[in-house]
């Protein structure tokens, strides 16, 4: 029976990766289809074999910051989850959760940082946004709570502090319940305010 050769890596897949890593942290594009698709057109690959999964580029962002951005990622990062602890602590009465890029810690000047609140009333989230102070505006949210089917969810955007910010508004029942990361497939990971606040802690910032 012959052997099998050892599979070498994909140089191109890993290229657009990390093209496609810099368009997100540098011009701010949220959509890693659209960031993979700009990506291979640039880099002339377009057609040629499969483009990255998600995954792969949500790693390539990473070495990113580690390369390029180095000490002023960890100020940012920090930046963004003492306003994620602030925002936490006025909704602390829906239960509210960080999730996405601030959480993970793959996130850059462009970032929205992201909550998810519950509510069987999602216009109580906004008067308690008015109340704090924070102009928002209501948007639509799909997600995905399982593989062959997305949701739409209500939210509001706004921002705090100068950093864009987004709650998204699941029912009483959907606590226990977190959609499919858009990155890996798996539900999203969720943290509480004293989550974020032990993370701060661990990063060696006084202010939490």
């Amino acid at each position: 029976m012959p052997r099998r050769k050892p599979s070498r890596p994909d140089h191109r897949r890993a290229a657009i990766a990390q093209e496609a890593a810099r368009i997100i942290q540098e011009h701010g594009l949220t959509n890693f289809r659209s960031a993979k698709e700009k990506a291979g057109v640039r880099l002339g690959l377009e057609d040629r074999g499969a483009l990255p999964s998600n995954l792969e580029i949500d790693s390539a962002i990473a070495e990113h910051n580690r390369i390029f951005r180095a000490d002023d990622h960890d100020e940012l990062l920090r930046a963004q989850r003492r306003v994620a602890v602030e925002v936490m602590r006025g909704l602390e009465e829906f239960s509210p959760r960080l999730v996405g890029t601030v959480l993970t810690g793959n996130t850059s000047d462009y970032s929205v940082i992201e909550f998810h609140a519950f509510s069987d009333a999602a216009e109580a989230v906004g008067a308690a946004l008015d109340r704090l102070g924070l102009a928002n505006r209501p948007f639509e949210q799909r997600l995905r709570l399982r593989r062959d089917r997305s949701e739409p969810f209500p939210g509001y955007r706004f921002a705090c502090e100068g950093f864009d910010c987004a709650v998204t508004v699941f029912p009483e029942r959907g606590r226990g319940n977190a959609p499919l990361s858009a990155v890996n497939g798996r539900p999203m990971r969720r943290a509480t305010a004293k989550d974020v606040e032990t993370l701060l802690s661990a990063e060696g910032d006084g202010d939490s």
